[in-house]
């Protein structure tokens, strides 16, 4: 944006993203959007507080944390940005749990595996706040069941940019937002957190707001009025004329001991269209042919990985995304 095109009306913020595709974007955000965001946190949460910026604020995550503490009256605490250690997360967060009254902050799972992993300062820190939002990218079973066995209060929450941040807490809608699933489940959204466009891009704006639902590209589906997110509906891998989707199969391997992370992408294969492979992070030798099985059992043989690399850590893009482009081509990059 130059300095003379002025945004788009009723514009606070532009929020710079790439979605899952690669394709810049400017989601446009309004102080009414996000002031419906941040309120709806606090009454889900239990009321206003302190809050510890952890995440940088040139995302929606980190923005809001600085909204919420704008809207709550207080100062926020900010962690120095670079490295993240549980050490380095309980200095930063000493001010914020001086505090009386509520005390918040919001991590990314990879934030919290390394404060569970620490231990001693940071994990006692994690231990003093109120609730700690975990975004942007999905929470595991097995880190969920790490915090909760640590005492670490945390709040798995589903959301994006163009929800101004966080909009289902534990799968269940803040207040003001409507949830539902399409026709191809694609997961739909509504309310007053919604992004009014994409900035320059009345194309996009067009095909992602539909008569006030915003389309996300995420499947899903409701179990008892709850949101179970299913994957990226691009990110369904068809091998051999069978669909399977990658969250899946990443969901199996999750559930196998020794598994701290895993990223399944589809690999061009000149017999079988696509094959599915897998990336793993373990924190124990785990055997390849356990991790077949448990995939084996859970999705089907068809979503069995035909290859299988051990990583040290998984390439990220963002706030603690997986880059599953960066895991084809830097993990498999032998396969054409």
């Amino acid at each position: 944006m130059t300095p003379s095109e002025a945004a788009e009306p009723d514009t606070a913020v532009i929020i710079a993203t790439s979605g899952s595709t690669g394709e810049p974007k400017g989601v446009l955000l309004s102080a009414d959007a996000l002031r419906a965001s941040a309120t709806a946190t606090h009454k889900r949460l239990g009321g206003p507080g302190h809050w510890l910026l952890a995440t940088p604020a040139n995302y929606i995550g980190g923005l809001q944390v600085i909204v919420r503490s704008l809207l709550a009256g207080t100062t926020c605490a900010a962690l120095p940005a670079g490295h993240f250690t549980g050490d380095l997360f309980a200095e930063a967060a000493a001010p914020v749990l001086r505090e009386d009254g509520p005390r918040y902050t919001a991590l990314v799972p990879t934030q919290l595996t390394r404060i569970l992993d620490s231990g001693s300062a940071g994990l006692a820190a994690a231990r003093a706040f109120d609730a700690i939002i975990i975004g942007a990218a999905a929470t595991s079973a097995g880190l969920r069941e790490r915090a909760s066995g640590a005492g670490v209060r945390i709040v798995p929450a589903y959301g994006m940019s163009e929800t101004a941040s966080g909009c289902v807490y534990d799968g269940v809608p803040l207040d003001g937002v409507e949830v539902r699933i399409g026709p191809d489940e694609r997961v739909l959204i509504s309310g007053a957190v919604l992004t009014h466009g994409y900035r320059l891009r009345p194309d996009l704006t067009a095909d992602a707001l539909v008569d006030g639902w915003f389309r996300t590209g995420d499947r899903g589906r409701l179990v008892d009025g709850r949101l179970e997110v299913l994957g990226r509906l691009d990110d369904v891998i068809n091998t051999g004329g069978v669909k399977v989707p990658a969250a899946a199969v990443e969901r199996a391997l999750a559930a196998c001991a020794g598994v701290r992370d895993s990223c399944v992408v589809g690999l061009p294969d000149a017999e079988w269209g696509q094959i599915v492979a897998a990336a793993v992070v373990a924190d124990s030798p785990v055997a390849v042919d356990d991790l077949r099985a448990a995939v084996r059992a859970s999705a089907g043989a068809a979503a069995v990985p035909k290859r299988f690399e051990f990583v040290d850590a998984l390439p990220l893009r963002g706030p603690g995304k997986i880059d599953r482009a960066a895991v084809a081509a830097r993990v498999f990059p032998t396969v054409g």
